[in-house]
């Protein structure tokens, strides 16, 4: 059985949505400017961009690069979402608009170049596939790791996601 890479990320947008969606769930209110340490994000921000990365594959299927942190104005930052509720919305939205990007896309157009930029400098340029892959669902997993440290330490539960969790033996 061939797969194609397209059915592939579908597969494993589904997948990791799922255990984002129960990370998001367990978001604290009143916890926004919340952190850990001086250098570490703040929960909200964190809990805003785990739930609006999805849509990054979006922007790496329709534009042909993005700069995160532009000069000037920067209408690519996360939005404040403030409640469990809004962030469950937000990942929903942004899981859907991403599994209509990937739906209409062929596998040769993530063969082709992606450029990610910052303050209008390249940060890389690789296939779009490699970026979904390292810059979504690596970076994902990455950050919503970071937000399951944050829920242990405002004593909220923390989720099962790969396997059992303290709080959750079940999945």
């Amino acid at each position: 059985m061939n797969l194609k890479m397209t059915e592939l990320f579908l597969n494993e947008l589904q997948h990791e949505a799922v255990g984002t969606r129960k990370a998001l769930e367990r978001v604290p209110e009143g916890h926004y400017d919340w952190r850990p340490h001086p250098k570490s994000m703040p929960f909200g921000y964190l809990a805003s961009l785990v739930a609006t990365m999805p849509v990054w594959i979006e922007h790496m299927i329709k534009l042909d690069e993005l700069d995160f942190a532009p000069v000037g104005n920067n209408d690519n930052k996360p939005p404040e979402l403030r409640t469990a509720a809004e962030l469950v919305k937000a990942l929903d939205e942004n899981v859907e608009r991403a599994r209509a990007a990937l739906a209409g896309t062929t596998d040769e157009h993530l063969m082709t170049t992606w450029k990610l930029k910052a303050g209008g400098y390249l940060v890389s340029e690789d296939p779009r596939y490699l970026a979904i892959r390292n810059g979504v669902m690596n970076h994902l997993a990455h950050h919503r790791g970071q937000l399951t440290v944050y829920l242990r330490l405002n004593e909220a539960l923390v989720p099962a996601l790969y396997g059992p969790s303290a709080d959750e033996r079940g999945f």
